[in-house]
């Protein structure tokens, strides 16, 4: 029978003892994400009620996108489309897990360099943070405390890390035994990284602002307006499977734009105010705008970022106030030839006075888009609208100011970034079906798309394949000039594969250029060309 000193003890069984090699530097990078999840926790939840854009995760994810290239930004774009922001937080969440494990190993093995640099990386989103458009020095608190509660978490859990490695080493300190603190390394790391985690998903929650704001957008009725749209007309949607429809549902409009989180308004508290350059200074609420006699009218926005071909263009019912009239009650100086309209999260969009003081433009502040209050991710509760430009110098969203000014005296946000000043619309076609690399059978066949020039109105659209002569499409009804036209065009198609061009001439004259260019500065240009297969 054996001894009892030779039994095996609690202290020594297997479960006690602390990882080793690798292993030991696997817990510790783990210690480094629990870290860097309190962190986050404690930042989300202070602010819950400092003000949810005092949040680091989305001041940095927008500071990334401010210090973002063009021509970086207009690959991502071209590459995710509308998931461009989805690419973005997959980048910074690696970044940032690299981070706290690599922060976890340099406090485990070189003390206090961990610490170090998970105070680093709070100064640089404490940066991102103060750097946001109408930040305050209450915005300081949640990074400033996460960060403090990151390296406090960090530092006593390595701690405990180590200790568990010592008692391993030496099993027989009756105070010190591998099993209690095994225990309580497991208990601090799990504890504090599960509240962490359930909290932090709640404040970010509740910072969003999803659930309260849609509610609040649920409780808006929008009036009648003064003047309706004019109806579609019965030939306006040519109804062709794979054909844009003429009015894009609201759940497929795209979305571009520099907001990671969605602004979340209540229009109780909203405010629109015209300053700068005025005789009149102006201050409207929700309330007041909604009692204006509001207009309707239909209009296709369409994305600088674009290419030739792209579906960053939709049409839709939009629902507001003309922007000359508030323009006029402000009573512009003659020398403005600029108006700087600015969101809540900052953005800003320099519009050329004259197009929105033009009797003959219908540029709107719209509060509702198809029949309903604007959706959250399309600006609730109210925004620009402006046919004949595109959105970068023109359609803000989540819309609280308009500052009258010069082109010379203020830049907006993406002229900054060597965009063209002005932007105005390119004529523009597209082949929706067939698709490219698309293959259809042998015999008549459709083919179908959408183009636009919005102000000026398309005049005519023509189609070719392999090279060979221009063939006139089909022309469907419109509403206006400001919206795009479905056309058609009946092709015999013959068995190989074939190539179909097409292109587009406004209501002036102009056909569209063959010239190849990329979206940046002004607008892409060339014409749509899609590859299909017959057999």
């Amino acid at each position: 029978m054996p001894s009892a000193t030779t039994a095996p003890s609690a202290a020594t069984t297997p479960r006690a003892a602390a990882p080793r090699g690798r292993a030991l530097y696997a817990t510790a990078a783990a210690c480094g994400v629990v870290a860097a999840i309190a962190a986050w926790a404690v930042a989300e939840v202070l602010a819950v009620f400092v003000g949810a854009a005092s949040s680091p995760l989305f001041a940095v994810g927008s500071w990334v996108i401010d210090l973002t290239p063009g021509w970086f930004k207009d690959l991502v774009v071209g590459l995710f489309g509308t998931g461009d922001k989805v690419f973005l937080f997959v980048c910074l969440g690696v970044l940032v897990v690299a981070l706290a494990c690599a922060a976890g190993i340099l406090e485990l093995v070189r003390r206090p360099f961990g610490a170090l640099l998970l105070g680093l990386v709070g100064l640089v989103a404490l940066i991102a943070v103060m750097t946001r458009a109408d930040a305050t020095y209450w915005w300081l608190l949640p990074t400033v405390a996460g960060t403090l509660v990151g390296v406090y978490v960090l530092v006593r859990a390595i701690d405990r890390l180590r200790e568990w490695t010592t008692a391993s080493q030496h099993s027989r300190v009756p105070t010190s035994s591998p099993e209690r603190t095994r225990r309580s390394f497991l208990a601090f790391g799990i504890g504090v990284g599960a509240v962490a985690l359930i909290a932090g998903v709640v404040a970010r929650t509740i910072n969003a602002g999803s659930l309260a704001i849609a509610s609040a957008r649920a409780l808006v009725h929008l009036p009648r307006p003064v003047m309706p749209a004019p109806p579609v007309p019965a030939g306006a949607d040519l109804h062709l499977n794979g054909l844009t429809p003429y009015v894009t549902p609201n759940t497929d409009f795209y979305r571009i734009d520099t907001a990671l989180q969605i602004p979340a308004i209540d229009p109780d508290t909203w405010k629109l105010t015209i300053d700068g350059m005025i005789g009149n200074p102006v201050t409207l609420s929700f309330a007041q705008l909604l009692s204006l006699p509001l207009e309707e009218h239909a209009i296709t926005l369409a994305c600088v970022s674009n290419d030739v071909g792209g579906d960053l263009v939709g049409n839709a019912v939009w629902l507001g106030y003309p922007v000359r009239k508030l323009l006029a009650q402000a009573k512009p100086r003659a020398s403005a030839d600029m108006v700087l309209s600015q969101s809540v999260d900052g953005f800003t969009a320099g519009t050329p006075l004259g197009v929105l003081t033009d009797t003959g433009t219908d540029a709107l502040i719209a509060v509702g888009m198809n029949g309903s209050p604007l959706p959250l991710e399309h600006g609730f509760p109210v925004r620009m609208v402006v046919p004949g430009l595109y959105g970068y110098v023109s359609a803000t969203k989540w819309l609280s100011k308009l500052t009258v000014t010069r082109f010379d005296q203020a830049q907006g946000y993406w002229t900054d970034k060597g965009w063209s000043a002005k932007g105005p619309i390119k004529t523009a076609s597209r082949i929706d079906r067939p698709r490219q690399g698309g293959t259809i059978a042998p015999g008549r066949y459709a083919v179908a798309g959408v183009a636009w020039d919005q102000r000026t109105g398309i005049h005519s659209v023509e189609v070719r394949v392999d090279n060979e002569p221009w063939q006139q499409a089909r022309l469907a009804e419109t509403v206006s000039a400001d919206t795009w036209r479905q056309w058609v065009w009946e092709w015999d198609a013959t068995s190989g594969r074939h190539q179909l061009q097409v292109r587009a001439t406004n209501a002036d004259g102009y056909t569209q250029t063959s010239t190849v260019a990329p979206p940046a500065p002004n607008g892409a240009t060339g014409w749509h060309t899609v590859s299909v297969t017959v057999r």
